[in-house]
């Protein structure tokens, strides 16, 4: 027989928080996200507004925030909400104003990536696979210097410097007609 679940322990925000608030601007439009941190330092609650008060879309971004909020203080970890809104897509999406998160799928999609970058250790983020591009150009470094030495250990293959001498040269490239 299955044992029901223990109930989860809910843990307020203090009266006074400390919080941060990023803009961003997708697709043309304006959303605010409101994030504040518990006094250990983990993400208790979150806010996000968008449009007028009372319209729909305005409505919707709210009520997801409240789930957010709710299933932090309840012990829910936040990758699992990372996990679940990455790549969700609607409009507005595209471009961002945001130099970390250049383009996203939806509003969601930006959401939880923002709040990966800034409250999930790295470790936690790359097994995601939420890197900053200053992070994806370190990865890709890391990648090119171990491939370049693959190639140079490979006996008939020219390192790529000499191969790009001899292209510079045009040495191996089609016969001259005459």
């Amino acid at each position: 027989m299955a044992h029901p679940a223990s109930p989860a322990v809910h843990r307020p925000m203090p009266r006074r928080r400390s919080g941060v608030t990023t803009a961003v601007t997708i697709g043309g439009e304006r959303f605010y996200l409101t994030a504040n941190g518990r006094e250990d330092g983990t993400l208790g609650e979150v806010s996000i507004r968008w449009g007028k008060q009372g319209q729909v879309q305005a409505g919707l971004l709210e009520a997801y925030a409240i789930a957010l909020t709710v299933g932090l203080q309840h012990g829910v970890p936040l990758a699992e909400f990372v996990r679940q809104g990455l790549d969700l897509c609607f409009a507005p999406n595209g471009r961002t104003d945001d130099p970390d998160i250049p383009r996203v799928r939806s509003v969601v999609d930006w959401v939880v990536r923002r709040l990966a970058i800034d409250w999930l250790p790295y470790r936690e983020r790359a097994a995601l696979g939420i890197h900053t591009p200053e992070e994806q150009v370190d990865r890709a470094a890391g990648w090119l210097a171990a491939e370049e030495a693959r190639l140079s250990a490979e006996s008939d293959v020219p390192p790529p410097e000499a191969f790009l001498a001899d292209l510079a040269v045009g040495i191996g490239g089609p016969a001259a007609r005459g």
